[in-house]
């Protein structure tokens, strides 16, 4: 159990207190004491905080996961938001626990990942499931984008007028209106400020 604040640990040791299959075999303040414990002590599952001083939840849990595979990674962390939560999941970690968490959401997902399952509360699932459709409905409209579109895209960005970019890329001023047209319809953008924030957020490079 790996958490720098001592009232949390002792919380989570009444909530595990009466599940005789679980023994809490030691517990850490920060990322370096879990891997310091785990050198001499055999675990099944890391209680893993994020926020912690000196090597963080996240870095630890890569930690982890590079020099004890068979260890599980529990996530937990009173953020709900996709940024600590995906970010914890790259780095192996198995499930995601709220510190606001209830006595059988916690037993739950302990019992759940020591098991080689993932566990996810409605709360968690559903920031992940946001994201997962963000990325996709991004990476759609990016796909359906023509490389001459990409070109404007990116020129649009650039602070370029139609005619400025019908000079650059060697076509008419119509050519030009009709791609910035092609380019607010299919991005949902309502104008150019919009086609420029989704070209800064997807990284459009000079083509």
């Amino acid at each position: 159990m790996a958490d720098d604040h001592e009232m949390v640990r002792e919380g989570i040791r009444a909530l595990l207190r009466h599940n005789k299959d679980i023994c809490i075999v030691g517990e850490a303040d920060t990322g370096h004491e879990v891997l310091e414990l785990l050198d001499h002590q055999k675990a099944d599952l890391v209680l893993m905080d994020i926020n912690m001083p000196g090597l963080n939840g996240i870095k630890a849990t890569e930690a982890v996961k590079k020099s004890y595979p068979d260890v599980k990674v529990l996530a937990l962390s009173m953020h709900n938001d996709d940024a600590h939560i995906i970010s914890m999941l790259e780095a192996g970690a198995s499930g995601y626990i709220l510190k606001a968490s209830n006595k059988e959401i916690l037993n739950k997902a302990i019992e759940q990942v020591s098991s080689n399952k993932t566990f996810f509360p409605p709360e968690v699932a559903q920031t992940v499931l946001q994201r997962h459709l963000k990325q996709k409905n991004a990476s759609s409209s990016q796909a359906a984008l023509t490389p001459r579109e990409k070109e404007v895209l990116y020129w649009i960005a650039e602070g370029l007028t139609n005619s400025e970019i019908a000079e650059k890329l060697f076509i008419s001023k119509r050519t030009a209106d009709a791609h910035r047209r092609n380019l607010l319809e299919k991005l949902n953008a309502k104008n150019t400020a919009g086609l420029v924030r989704y070209a800064v957020e997807h990284g459009f490079t000079k083509p």
